[in-house]
């Protein structure tokens, strides 16, 4: 396996990773921002809201995506199975 073959692979995991974390990350992300800009409206300063409220969004949605997820990843690693006697030569 030369350099260019090791780098492509982790090229594409990372991608791979990227991309089936973003939907999660995003909705964590947006409800930290909403669940924020509603505390300086309201001058409310817990944090806990805030956890427990993102935690549960973020939960709700990988529960959600969860068979999209495994499918991409299985895709993955059937890519990746398929090609070990093409990159080992």
């Amino acid at each position: 396996m030369d350099a260019q073959v090791a780098i492509d692979l982790c090229r594409n995991a990372t991608w791979i990773a990227l991309l089936i974390s973003m939907p999660v990350l995003i909705s964590g992300t947006l409800v930290g921002l909403l669940i924020g800009l509603f505390q300086a409206l309201t001058q409310i300063q817990e944090q806990t809201i805030a956890i427990v409220l993102k935690i549960l969004v973020m939960v709700l949605v990988l529960a959600y995506l969860m068979p999209w997820m495994t499918i991409k990843m299985m895709d993955y690693a059937g890519e990746l199975f398929q090609e070990i006697p093409q990159r080992m030569l």
